[in-house]
């Protein structure tokens, strides 16, 4: 590609599902490329995915899977006609299958780098300037890391390093009663009580598996409101839900302190009633992640970021210096979601090779792995309103459909947006079983500019729970055939 003999054309830091999806493109599309990445792990064999394969989402969602198993054995399956006695939960099992998801999954990307012929690094990275890397072996590296090179050069640089969980200085990490994110999926054994900083995505998830686990969890959120990110309904309808659930859910709470006395965590708290005491067994710290760029690039590279560490890129994620890019957690440009990483990574690939396919990044679906689930896509109704859009929406509840009820599984609802005048559908929302995937089909229907129309005119198997969706769009004209409009 270029003049100068470099050792790549392509360098990629981090290998999470940005930096492999970027790696393996590049690859696929003729690129000599290298991926640098320090997970840390206790051998010295690559360790692909990053936090979200081997410590964050898939772990989450493969626990989440068991506690519902559990909760569904010990309190709903009489409905169907069928007894279980001493029911118990076997967390150490239950740990060692969600391992057992993780390591097959890294093993599949590690496969996937080798057939693609990926030079993986396994070390931590800094770049030095616009075609310069710095390999900086682990501290407790084997003697194979004089091996490393220690400077390696490419065309084209693309930092994909994710992000990490925000410290709090009031409640310091220990990994024995204040946990990060990671340790409070690790749990060898279900605790009496645990209380959670922070009700976003990270912190709800972690709630609903360990309340249907057993553990009475109390989640102190500084917000006015709960998941102010999703449309006000659906958070609305996922306050009562999880809290119908036994989830104690507390607004405006801003932990002050926490100290730890007779192996308990003390918390104190504050909201608009004044000062409170609570204690718990465990505490987490789920109070949102920040880019991994503190030791990702030197001083001397002259890279701009901005105050909270994200890099600054364009429309292309190219950052302020040539030949540049940034990607997933790192930049602003959209939500810290794996699927937007991945989408970014395969863009950038393509964008280096001259093959240009811009990101859309308003039919970037939005998931959270709770039961019920939550996910959306397009704008939410309050902001639409604040911008003085005219707008029609309509709310089918899953109780109105018939697979619903066979699956037993009729909490939430469909929520869909469209444009007055041009009935363009604007925003999806979801909340119920399976939304993860029924979201799928509103993405569709909005990456082509379909009307509710469209949606209304297509024909959706029967019984199924994705009848949701057509129903609701049946809605916007009053002709919804299973609830009275």
């Amino acid at each position: 590609m270029s003049a100068q003999k470099n050792d790549y054309d392509v360098i990629v830091i981090g290998a999470g599902p940005a930096g492999y999806a970027a790696a393996t493109r590049a690859t696929q599309l003729g690129l000599k490329t290298a991926c640098i990445d320090n997970w840390k792990t206790k051998n010295t064999t690559p360790c692909l995915g990053g936090n979200y394969v081997n410590g964050g989402c898939i772990s989450a969602i493969a626990l989440l899977e068991s506690a519902k198993l559990f909760h569904l054995v010990s309190h709903g399956i009489s409905e169907h006609g069928i007894s279980a006695e001493n029911i118990q939960a076997d967390i150490p099992r239950m740990q060692k299958r969600k391992v057992d998801i993780v390591n097959l999954l890294n093993q599949q990307v590690n496969k996937i780098f080798i057939e693609n012929k990926v030079d993986t690094i396994k070390a931590n990275a800094q770049l030095i300037n616009p075609n310069r890397v710095e390999i900086i072996p682990f501290s407790n590296q084997s003697s194979k890391s004089d091996k490393l090179p220690k400077i390696i050069t490419a065309d084209k640089i693309i930092l994909a390093a994710g992000s990490s969980p925000i410290e709090l200085a009031f409640a310091q990490i220990d990994n024995e009663f204040i946990l990060d994110v990671k340790t409070a999926l690790d749990l060898q054994s279900v605790p009496k009580t645990l209380g959670i900083i922070g009700a976003g995505a990270i912190g709800i998830q972690l709630a609903g598996i360990w309340n249907k686990l057993g553990t009475k969890v109390v989640l102190l959120e500084a917000q006015e409101s709960f998941m102010n990110m999703a449309d006000q309904e659906i958070s609305d309808e996922a306050f009562k839900l999880y809290s119908q659930q036994g989830m104690d859910i507390r607004l405006c709470a801003r932990v002050i302190s926490t100290s730890i006395e007779k192996n308990q965590v003390n918390v104190e708290y504050e909201d608009s009633q004044g000062r409170h005491h609570c204690v718990f067994e465990k505490l987490v710290v789920a109070s949102g992640r920040k880019p991994n760029t503190e030791t990702l690039i030197a001083a001397s590279a002259d890279l701009l970021l901005d105050e909270d560490g994200f890099v600054h890129v364009d429309e292309n994620c190219c950052s302020t210096l040539p030949g540049v890019y940034a990607i997933g957690d790192l930049t602003l440009s959209g939500p810290m979601l794996a699927h937007k990483g991945i989408e970014e990574g395969i863009f950038v690939a393509e964008y280096i090779a001259e093959q240009h396919s811009p990101i859309n990044y308003l039919t970037i679906p939005n998931v959270i792995y709770t039961d019920p689930e939550i996910a959306w896509v397009g704008q939410t109704e309050q902001d639409l309103l604040a911008r003085g859009e005219n707008i029609k929406s309509s709310i089918f509840p899953f109780n109105a459909t018939s697979r619903s009820q066979i699956k037993g599984a009729t909490s939430g609802m469909v929520k869909m947006i469209m444009q007055a005048d041009s009935e363009v559908i604007l925003g999806v929302h979801i909340i119920g079983a399976l939304a993860s995937e029924l979201i799928a089909e509103a993405v569709l229907a909005m990456e082509f500019s379909a009307t509710a129309e469209d949606l209304a005119r297509t024909i959706h198997a029967h019984p199924t729970i994705s009848e949701a969706i057509h129903e609701s769009a049946l809605a916007l004209s009053g002709r919804s055939l299973h609830i009275s409009t």
